[in-house]
């Protein structure tokens, strides 16, 4: 064999190999892409305590038909504890088959991922790589409630919702009942902000100076887009004062 020849024959050695190496690249980007849109996080609630921690509750989401399910999250409690797992539950299966669960945890420094395991294999939400820092009140869900500091006075209680840009025009309001859903009532909520991640806040207040037994009050938020409704209703239990309630 001529050196001319040797030359020739290594270099399509070589570009066969690449040529493997880059389909290996595409099948494996495409299977992580696939596997992400297993798990991801649905909302998330926040409460702050007087002694510095905080509680979040974290609602995750599921798509899978898998036999064994197991959803935890991972997150950093503190720098002298490290990382701690806290289990998730099953909470209820969406109109579109995928399943909603939900993991509650303290942390004084709050950075969490999540962690899904089924038939063997293990699948991590981590938000692309840089964790959740508990910022997030919504996820993949199309409108969330969001927790405040101050949602309450002796007059009026704020209500924030965080939604999806589907589309410029919308229609959001809350439906709230202060007689244990004798008798309901709506009212609109007005656009406040655009978030960093593109999604909108929405708020309005309402007046509850007049209400007698504060435990008759409760509220869902509706969000009316392209011709369909979604609502943040805490699914299905609805959302009353002590969503507010800050310790």
């Amino acid at each position: 064999m001529t050196k001319t020849n040797k030359t020739t024959k290594i270099a399509a050695i070589v570009l066969t190999l690449a040529m493997l190496l880059s389909v290996f690249c595409i099948a494996g980007t495409a299977s992580a892409s696939a596997a992400t849109d297993r798990v991801r996080l649905y909302s998330s609630n926040i409460t702050f305590t007087k002694y510095g921690a905080a509680t979040y509750d974290v609602y995750v989401q599921t798509r899978d038909n898998a036999q064994n399910q197991k959803v935890t999250v991972h997150y950093f409690y503190m720098p002298s504890l490290g990382w701690c797992d806290a289990p998730a539950t099953y909470v209820t299966t969406l109109n579109d088959g995928s399943k909603i669960w939900k993991a509650t945890f303290s942390s004084f420094a709050c950075q969490y991922a999540i962690k899904y395991e089924a038939d063997g294999e293990t699948i991590w939400d981590n938000n692309n790589g840089r964790d959740y820092n508990g910022s997030e009140v919504i996820g993949a869900a199309p409108v969330a409630a969001e927790s405040l500091s101050s949602m309450r006075s002796l007059r009026s209680y704020q209500i924030n919702a965080v939604l999806q840009n589907y589309a410029y025009h919308k229609n959001v309001f809350v439906r709230y009942t202060t007689d244990g859903w004798n008798s309901y009532s709506d009212q609109a909520l007005g656009y406040s902000k655009t978030n960093a991640d593109g999604t909108e806040t929405w708020t309005t207040k309402i007046n509850i100076e007049n209400i007698a037994d504060y435990s008759d009050f409760e509220y869902a938020i509706c969000y009316q887009v392209n011709g369909t409704e979604f609502w943040a209703n805490h699914f299905g239990a609805n959302y009353d004062l002590n969503f507010s309630i800050h310790h």
